[in-house]
């Protein structure tokens, strides 16, 4: 397989190859379940721009290093340092990176082992079809560590779910199974660990058979119903979580989560 070309600054935090018409991005960080940190925001943002850029590139799949996760979500020990600039500069940060994948007139495939929670699975939802083997878990977190989803969960979980389990998921942080992920609407199919890569394959080839200006206008043409909603309702909720970073309640989910205890969340319901 040969690589991509390279880009004028390293990637410490992504893999990247292209061959066959395939753009293979891979999340490089299983030490951390592929916890995404600002630099791996960066680094994915310019992949999926080279990837976009490419002619040769008819269709790329995500995916996560290891077999533990496809992504944890975003990295807590950077979390742990947000105060409101900061924020404000990281959700510029998580524009350009759904941005350019939305904007991408080719399809994305995330092709998921393991965890796909929080940000992860925002990252999913972003991505155009999922392919996941059988151990793949799927879940938000933001309100079980004093975050909130709203870089892609708030404004786009709904449409695939429906309203109410999307509420479910949100407000309950569970986890699901594949399978139920399944049943739900989330991801398109399940497999067996051993068959994923062929299966995604199979999927990238048959995606290679078709018209490509065709798929670029039906990408564009199905992205224009829920680019409405994800846009109008990114930009306040972006200015609101990013106010919240950094404040008591906000860093008792950090820090809850860093210490391995349960987060007190019930200290904040209490009368004035």
């Amino acid at each position: 397989m040969k690589k991509g070309r390279e880009t004028h600054v390293p990637y410490e935090d992504v893999l990247y190859e292209q061959d066959g018409g395939i753009a293979r991005i891979t999340i490089n960080r299983a030490e951390v379940r592929n916890a995404v940190r600002p630099r791996t925001y960066e680094e994915l943002t310019d992949a999926m721009a080279r990837a976009a850029d490419d002619p040769e590139v008819g269709v790329v799949v995500l995916a996560g290093a290891g077999e533990k996760a496809f992504c944890a979500g975003g990295d807590i020990r950077d979390q742990s340092k947000r105060v409101p600039p900061v924020g404000r500069k990281h959700m510029r940060r998580l524009f350009n990176l759904s941005t350019v994948m939305r904007m991408m007139d080719k399809p994305i495939i995330a092709k998921v082992r393991g965890f796909c929670v929080g940000g992860g699975n925002e990252i999913n939802l972003f991505c155009d079809m999922t392919v996941a083997s059988e151990d793949a878990k799927f879940g938000q977190t933001g309100p079980r560590v004093g975050s909130i989803p709203i870089w892609g969960a708030c404004q786009l979980l709904a449409r695939y779910v429906g309203e109410r389990k999307a509420r479910e998921m949100v407000f309950t942080c569970r986890l699901y199974s594949a399978q139920e992920a399944l049943a739900m609407g989330l991801i398109n199919q399940v497999v067996a660990a051993d068959a994923l890569d062929a299966t995604v394959d199979a999927l990238c080839s048959d995606i290679l058979d078709k018209s490509p200006q065709s798929i670029r206008i039906a990408k564009l043409a199905l992205n224009a119903g829920s680019d409405r909603d994800f846009y109008s309702a990114f930009f306040p909720s972006a200015e609101m979580l990013a106010s919240i970073y950094g404040n008591e309640e906000n860093l008792e989910g950090i820090t809850a989560f860093l210490e391995k205890r349960p987060a007190n969340f019930r200290r904040f319901r209490k009368a004035i």
